[in-house]
């Protein structure tokens, strides 16, 4: 299963050869790490921390002040091979004492995060019904995961950069069937705190049961509708959470009903 992937800045286009989208940070209402510009929530919920199977919800609103509604039947996913781990994301006070996502420990991040930008290997007039930032997926576009360099947790262009400073990295133009479509997830971007996770994203999975490497995967008829679906406009953000801690959180996150 492939590494992961990561947030970038199609605002800036390529011009630095760092690719950052940005995404609205504002803080929601009433403490609420969901920003209040925000209308559309992915919400994964996993059985628990160590989980590696859960389901994606997808819901909107109209305004801050509206309830959330649910849209569609929630859908299977898999999460990192380790289960979840609190990432850095919108959200603050992380619980002590329970498990932190860090480079190469195979959790997924927990928490909220933005979402800045979908990808795939098609072009943007090749994938119709986009309301989102796209980027497609070249041949030098490297994920650096290298906590050392200065460009760890960003989306590189080698062949448009040169010379390079890391030693590893993920090549995503040779994940050919997990990267066909995805979405980049605003984790540990503001600010990149080096060896605190890098390259997250929703992604197609391999298989159901097949767990990975820190990313959310999901069938790739399932990331095809979510891509479409989701709008510039409507600010959307990604909320993960182990069973235990949605009941927890619920009502001061101002969480929508799952179930």
């Amino acid at each position: 299963m492939p590494k992961r992937a990561r947030s970038l800045a199609a605002r800036e286009s390529f011009c630095a050869l760092l690719l950052i989208i940005t995404a609205p940070a504002l803080v929601g209402d009433n403490g609420s790490p969901i920003p209040s510009s925000c209308r559309q929530l992915l919400f994964v919920v996993t059985p628990s921390y160590e989980a590696t199977q859960g389901l994606l919800y997808k819901f909107q609103r109209e305004k801050k002040s509206s309830a959330w509604k649910k849209v569609d039947e929630p859908v299977a996913i898999v999460v990192g091979r380790s289960g979840l781990g609190w990432g850095e994301g919108l959200h603050t006070n992380i619980p002590a004492n329970h498990p932190l996502k860090r480079e190469g420990d195979g959790r997924s991040p927990a928490g909220v995060f933005a979402l800045s930008a979908a990808f795939g290997f098609a072009s943007e007039k090749e994938t119709p019904g986009l309301h989102f930032p796209y980027v497609q997926i070249t041949e030098g576009l490297e994920c650096v995961d290298d906590g050392a360099s200065q460009h760890y947790n960003a989306l590189v262009d080698r062949q448009k950069l040169g010379a390079s400073d890391w030693q590893s990295s993920e090549k995503m133009f040779l994940i050919k069937h997990d990267y066909g479509l995805g979405v980049f997830v605003e984790h540990n971007t503001k600010p990149r705190r080096p060896d605190y996770g890098s390259c997250i994203f929703l992604h197609i999975w391999s298989s159901a049961t097949e767990p990975t490497i820190g990313c959310t995967a999901m069938d790739g008829a399932e990331m095809e509708t979510i891509i479409k679906w989701l709008r510039r406009e409507a600010a959307p953000v990604l909320a993960q959470l182990p069973r235990e801690e949605y009941a927890r959180l619920r009502e001061a996150w101002q969480l929508p009903e799952l179930d």
